[in-house]
């Protein structure tokens, strides 16, 4: 809920919104794991969010998502509707009931919305062999029967002999297997398409030399047109652009400015969106540096990259003078979690966010840096914040969760939006406005705050966060100030893309988190750690090789059901202990002891189930029942004298 200030405020950018609803019933976009969720109720005001449930169709228990707040954005209908928000985490190919509920009120509606499936149906298949020219697909399939572009083993090289490797003027085509090469303009060139898939490809050394640097946004995939919708970016290899981009601290005489110009891996500028881009390895060396490695201009505005409810997860992105990730522009219902960046200037560009909401969630940022001599100063940042285009721009919301911002070496690596280029020649605070930041590690350099300090940002709500330095007077009332220790085997793994940056049990931050609604509800111990990994969780896989599945819900502060027909005796036990589930199918019981350490796990079991004590030891152990990835009861077991 806002304070009357913050309302005040915000009424200032609203007073020319309709009071007329712009959609009285709901609707959803929906993409593998997300739905992108829509509502003007009649009512709706600041001080009311609007209430979200949700539940996998045919489930009797609702689980809670995170509130949506009131945002209509004045002077646009690009907002769609003055309630916007997300639920994420969802499993492919599955319907969901969503219930919302205008807060203080009656006004409830409920509908259903389908995620998409990962299989997409197959009609005719195209095998294409070598080439050397470029590749026109101009032919289209259909909704239940794709047209798939087979390359698997293929080459195209067209050898700087043709402005593209492959130009796509077609919908619901695949493309697949590819090696990519040597194209004058771009590795693939999209025109006004939609229901596109490229996976599996290689690509590389594409673009063309101006002024002593690479030519600005020619990329591997490249589209100007604002029909471009639903592409989806799978476990390709995008490296090695023929030409590099100039740094902050190299003059770019293009445009006679510092500014990197160059070339990006994925650019689509100011297109319709809904796009999803996963499990790709974007990289390069420091003779091919990117501009941006996925992003696109038209930053101050309504539009930008990547478009409206669109996802960017569990990439391995790095070798950029400037942004990792540019998310800048309208961001409605953006969401990036899951990536490891490094080796770049900012990890996410957010300047600014107009439209919103923008989710960040569990991304790890290495290094970000630029060379010594550049204009605004050695260290990057983790998000970029302010603004492009007036600070008028700035009036969507931004959700930052989980993040963990390291410090390599010390070198680089600001917290949210503190350093590196700002509208003044040297570093200084971000504009910061309308976002909530939880449970973030925002380690910096010794020289700057963790978060912005200006005091012209409004409208935030910054807690649970780690910060090693100086953060906005009033916030982080459950914060923790220091820094943090990770485990001994914590560090990125490039040949595996594994990531293992969890916190040590002895670190500032471990298990003194908050759970987020849908988005951080699962974690061992006492709490949720601050930061990306939850410590004794599994290590995650960025890239080609990454799997994204949604987290299993465990633990006993988690949002369960009360199922009193669950009955575990005898307790405390000797040899034996009965789980009486009664009508229940699909249960899964995990058995911990006090430090969180799983010593029995039995899966898709019904009616009554016995556990065997075996070896354990005399002691407390504590248990969960788990219907459907949710837990519908806790409790403690008490193991008493010998099984001998």
């Amino acid at each position: 809920m806002k304070t009357l200030i913050q309302q005040f405020i915000f009424s200032l950018f609203c007073l020319i919104v309709s009071v007329d609803a712009v959609a009285e019933t709901p609707f959803a976009v929906p993409t593998f794991h997300c739905l992108g969720i829509y509502w003007s109720p009649a009512g709706g005001s600041l001080n009311k969010d609007v209430l979200v449930e949700f539940r996998k169709q045919g489930n009797t228990d609702w689980r809670q998502g995170l509130n949506m707040a009131y945002y209509p954005i004045s002077g646009t209908s690009a907002d769609k509707t003055d309630y916007r928000g997300s639920i994420v985490n969802l499993f492919p190919n599955t319907s969901y009931e969503i219930k919302l509920t205008l807060e203080g009120t009656e006004t409830t509606e409920t509908f259903t919305a389908k995620t998409w499936s990962e299989d997409f149906p197959i009609g005719e298949t195209i095998t294409l062999g070598d080439k050397n020219s470029q590749y026109n697909i101009t032919k289209s399939g259909t909704k239940d029967a794709w047209l798939l572009i087979d390359g698997t083993g293929s080459t195209i090289d067209v050898n700087n002999d043709s402005y593209y490797c492959i130009e796509v003027d077609a919908n619901y085509v695949i493309i697949r297997g590819l090696t990519l090469k040597g194209a004058e303009r771009h590795g693939i060139y999209f025109k006004d398409c939609h229901d596109i898939v490229v996976e599996n490809c290689n690509i590389s050394g594409w673009g063309r030399k101006e002024y002593g640097f690479g030519r600005n946004y020619e990329a591997a995939l490249y589209s100007v047109s604002d029909e471009l919708e639903r592409v989806v970016v799978q476990r390709n290899l995008i490296h090695h652009p023929r030409w590099d981009a100039n740094s902050w601290a190299e003059k770019n005489p293009k445009k006679d400015e510092y500014h990197p110009r160059g070339p990006q891996g994925v650019s689509f500028e100011n297109s319709a969106g809904n796009h999803v881009i996963r499990y790709n390895e974007i990289w390069s060396d420091e003779d091919h540096m990117f501009n941006d490695v996925i992003g696109f201009g038209s930053n101050g505005s309504y539009e930008g990259f990547p478009g409206a409810d669109s996802d960017i997860y569990y990439n391995y992105v790095a070798n950029c003078w400037d942004d990792g990730i540019e998310a800048e522009g309208g961001n409605r219902n953006t969401r990036i979690w899951g990536n490891y960046i490094e080796e770049v200037y900012t990890a996410i560009g957010n300047a600014p966010v107009s439209i919103g909401p923008l989710y960040v969630w569990r991304n790890v940022s290495g290094r970000c840096y630029s060379p010594p001599g550049s204009k605004y100063g050695q260290y990057g940042k983790f998000l970029k914040m302010g603004y492009s285009g007036g600070i008028e721009m700035m009036t969507g919301h931004m959700y930052i969760f989980n993040n963990t911002v390291l410090q390599p070496n010390n070198e680089g690596s600001g917290g949210l939006g503190t350093s590196g280029p700002s509208w003044k020649p040297e570093p200084s605070n971000r504009h910061i406005r309308h976002c909530q930041s939880r449970n973030n590690i925002f380690h910096v350099h010794d020289v700057e705050n963790s978060i912005s300090t200006r005091e012209e940002n409004v409208d935030n709500d910054y807690d649970y966060d780690l910060c090693n330095q100086p953060y906005p007077a009033g916030h982080e009332a459950n914060g923790v100030e220091g820094t943090p220790v990770y485990t001994s085997e914590a560090g990125f793994d490039f040949e595996t893309m594994t990531a293992n940056f969890s916190l040590d049990n002895s670190s500032p931050g471990y298990d003194v988190g908050t759970i987020i609604p849908n988005f951080v509800e699962q974690y061992e111990g006492s709490g949720p750690d601050m930061g990306a990994q939850e410590n004794g969780l599994e290590n995650f896989v960025c890239g080609v090789n990454a799997v994204f599945t949604p987290p299993v819900i465990t633990s006993i502060h988690a949002i369960k059901s009360d199922h009193a027909n669950i009955k575990v005796y005898p307790n405390p036990f000797i040899n034996t202990v009965t789980f009486d589930l009664q009508e229940l199918s699909q249960i899964d019981i995990i058995v911990t002891n006090i430090t969180g350490k799983v010593v029995r796990r039995i899966l898709n079991e019904s009616g009554k189930v016995v556990i065997e004590r075996d070896a354990l030891k005399p002691g407390l152990y504590l248990y969960r029942v788990i219907s459907d990835r949710v837990v519908v009861d806790t409790g403690k077991l008490i193991i008493v004298g010998s099984n001998n």
